[in-house]
């Protein structure tokens, strides 16, 4: 199961990214772009997602196409949310409890790439070589 510990830890790798406290809870952007954010259970949300943020946490991304979103919940309804808001999108939330740190990593280095300009895409890649 990952953290929020886990998730600052992956956030802290990637060049450019900072973290914000927002009213919804922590949110991480890279040259100004959001690209991971706790959810909070806001009104917009629909009542059964609701439910589910408030009573554990969920973590949003965003995504490259509303197909990868879509894919991702139909391989695992039971740990990525069907929807959340409408703005914002493309993008997926999913229950922390149930990715591993390693797929956390992997949905959040992703979200990030998505978002983060190609000089530092290529910083990581350096990093990663």
């Amino acid at each position: 199961m990952a953290t929020l510990d886990d998730l600052r830890r992956t956030t802290l790798g990637l060049p450019g990214s900072e973290e914000r406290a927002t009213t919804g809870g922590a949110a991480w952007f890279v040259r100004r772009k959001l690209y991971a954010w706790e959810c909070h259970p806001w009104p917009s949300v629909p009542d059964d997602m609701r439910e589910i943020i408030a009573s554990e946490l969920v973590v949003g991304v965003k995504v490259a196409e509303r197909l990868d979103a879509l894919a991702l919940v139909q391989m695992a309804p039971e740990v990525f949310l069907r929807t959340t808001t409408p703005w914002g999108e493309p993008k997926v939330a999913f229950r922390m409890a149930g990715v591993d740190e390693g797929h956390l990593a992997e949905l959040v280095t992703e979200a990030w790439r998505i978002q983060a300009p190609k000089y530092l895409r290529r910083q990581l890649d350096d990093l990663d070589s």
